[in-house]
């Protein structure tokens, strides 16, 4: 009986081969085959239409800016690192020294709660002890630039996460996640810890609006009719959260009005902590009359 070619007996098939197809991996003789993912026509001509969009993206177009970024300091105790894994929801928290500019690794939450286990000894952990750099893990670096495909095998090949997008002067511009990645395809993975309310505009009587720090700008632009991309910043932002700590140079806390006199509105912030901006409120400028001519 004749030996399988190496070549064929290596040749992906199944869903594996669909996954590879989708996402640009395989060879060109191969990705000419048909694809066929269903008998669904409308979400598989979706999904197909995503993921080859995917093979143009890079990761800048993925990433969560930088202003968004919520990790730990080095020096941080127990006690501190259980409170930003708590408030923040993240299963995995980037580790800096000093700032974000110095990142030293990447601590999973699964080996904080190995910490927090009851002991044979029955010892109370020490809240104050100095863990990050027993708990951190190394953590993936790349440009911007890099395209979304090769960031993906990346990770898979490296078994990661997480990566940190660094700029040209070395400095952290960004991060992305697994999630982010497969998200640019098959869209928002929701789990129980995402807020339903993200895009949610909420007008109160007085004409204001509340909405999420994390809503889109581009939403808003196109559901209250004004221009919110600032024109002359050298940042680049996305989400209405992220716009208002570039106007205010920082990470505004709640009770704060920024002024946004180009988009004829001030910016409250309702709700923020040290790191993050998590609800605010827009205050329109009252517009002026019209002066009616007198009758000569």
């Amino acid at each position: 009986m004749p030996e399988p070619d190496s070549r064929s007996a290596q040749r992906p098939t199944g869903p594996r081969k669909t996954l590879l197809n989708l996402f640009g991996l395989l060879g060109p003789d191969e990705a000419e085959k048909p694809l066929r993912l269903s008998d669904r026509p409308e979400a598989t001509n979706d999904l197909i239409e995503h993921a080859r969009a995917f093979q143009n993206l890079r990761v800048s177009d993925v990433m969560t800016p930088r202003v968004d970024i919520i990790g730990i300091e080095d020096t941080a105790t127990l006690s501190e690192l259980v409170r930003v894994c708590v408030e923040s929801e993240h299963s995995r928290l980037p580790v800096y020294s000093d700032n974000l500019d110095h990142p030293v690794g990447v601590i999973h939450v699964k080996d904080v709660f190995k910490l927090l286990a009851p002991s044979d000894d029955r010892r109370i952990p020490d809240w104050d002890a100095l863990v990050t750099d027993r708990l951190k893990r190394e953590l993936i670096y790349v440009p911007g630039a890099m395209s979304a495909t090769d960031l993906l095998l990346k990770m898979q090949t490296e078994r990661s996460h997480m990566a940190l997008v660094i700029d040209e002067h070395g400095g952290t511009d960004g991060l992305v996640t697994l999630e982010d990645l497969l998200e640019a395809v098959v869209g928002d993975i929701a789990d129980e810890y995402d807020d339903d309310e993200v895009d949610e505009l909420v007008e109160t009587a007085e004409g204001q609006i509340e909405v999420s720090g994390r809503v889109e700008l581009e939403t808003l632009e196109e559901r209250l009719g004004l221009r919110l991309f600032p024109e002359n910043s050298e940042e680049e932002v996305d989400t209405l959260g992220g716009l208002v700590a570039v106007l205010a140079g920082r990470v505004p806390q709640p009770g704060e009005i920024i002024p946004y006199a180009a988009a004829g509105i001030d910016i409250e912030v309702l709700d923020a902590d040290q790191r993050r901006i998590k609800r605010l409120r827009l205050h329109r400028h009252e517009r002026k009359p019209d002066l009616i001519p007198e009758d000569v």
